[in-house]
Parts: C-alpha cells; structure tokens; sequence
C-alpha cells in the first residue's frame, strides 16, 4: 500500500512540475512577443500578449504591464500594475522608481515623494533617489534640504556632471560662493564652456 501511495505522490509531483514548466515556457514566449510587438510600437498587441499569460500573483507580470500601460498613456493602469508589483516585492526598488513615471505624469507630486522616500528607507545611499529629492526640492527653493541629498550623491560620486551642477547652484543659492566656485569648476572639468557652470561662476564674480 506504501509503494502504492509513494508512486501516486511521485505522479502528482511530476505532473505539477510539468505544469508549472509549460505555463512558465508560455510565459517566456509571452515576454518575447510583446518585446517585439513593443519594438514595433504595436504596445496594444504587447498588452495583449502579456495579458493572454496574466497572473496577478507574478510580479514581472504586473511590472511589464505596468510599462507597456505608461508606454500608451494610461497612467492610472500603470500605477495600478506598479502598485500590485510592489504588494508582491515590498523592498523592490525598480517597482518604485518604475511607479513614480505615471504617477509624476499625473502631476501626483506627493505619490513622487512618497515613493522616493521609500526607496531611501531601503537604500539611503540610492542615487537616483536622493538626486530626485534634491532636484525637487531645488525647486521649491528649500535649499538647506536640497543640498542634504545633493550631498549624499557627490560623496558617491564625486564626478558626476549632473549631481556637481545642482550642488554648485544650491550652494550658490545658499551664499556659499567659494563652494559653489569649486564645484562649478569642476563641471568645466567634465563639460568645457559649460554654459550653466559659467554663468554661475559670472555670477559669483
């Protein structure tokens, strides 16, 4: 009777593992058709194609759609797919940078930040995070908080053209000209006749 219940436990097994194999290989081929209905700008056919082999427990599954919806403008789908893709992986990064394209799209500025921040409580050394951050806050010409993110970039990168142009400007802003003066300076390193570096540096003469 052992034997019996082992071979039948043996069958299932493989049947299941069969199972999963052929609807993964659908998957795969799913992936490669809509990467080429995408690269011929057929992005309704690429939805198509992913939603014929959709699982919304598949976490590549909801961050490819999440893509191709924003690909076409749907915003508010894509930030839906994002959002399930991020339920599913909670510390995915790429799901959260991937997610702030439709909602800043929408204008949704507080989402933006949102999920910026939550990047930064996963990474805090994340790059792209904290330059985001300082660009936005640039903006809103809170300075003293630009320059934290900023700062946090330049120590990474110390040679880094985009990063070293925003310090140079949010120092200058803030009235540390000899800062800013090194940094713009720096930009003429990688970026000769710079004409954002020099105008700073007009500026501070």
């Amino acid at each position: 009777m052992k034997i019996i219940n082992n071979i039948l436990i043996g069958s299932i097994l493989f049947l299941n593992i069969t199972s999963t194999l052929a609807q993964t290989d659908k998957v795969v081929a799913a992936f490669s058709k809509s990467y080429t209905e995408e690269k011929n700008a057929d992005y309704v056919g690429a939805i198509m194609t992913i939603k014929e082999v959709y699982d919304a427990k598949s976490y590549e599954l909801n961050l490819r759609l999440g893509w191709l919806y924003y690909e076409v403008g749907q915003n508010k789908e894509s930030m839906s797919f994002y959002q399930l893709a991020m339920n599913l992986m909670p510390n995915s990064i790429e799901a959260k940078l991937a997610y702030v394209y439709p909602a800043a799209a929408l204008g949704n500025m507080d989402q933006v930040v949102a999920q910026y921040k939550k990047i930064l409580e996963i990474d805090p050394q994340n790059t792209t995070a904290n330059y985001k951050m300082g660009m936005i806050y640039y903006y809103k010409k809170d300075y003293p908080a630009a320059t934290t993110y900023f700062e946090k970039v330049v120590t990474i990168y110390p040679f880094g053209y985009d990063t070293l142009l925003m310090y140079a400007w949010t120092n200058f802003q803030l009235g540390k000209t000899n800062e800013a003066k090194v940094l713009f300076n720096k930009v003429l390193m990688l970026s000769p006749n710079d004409t954002s570096a020099l105008e700073g540096l007009a500026l501070i003469k």
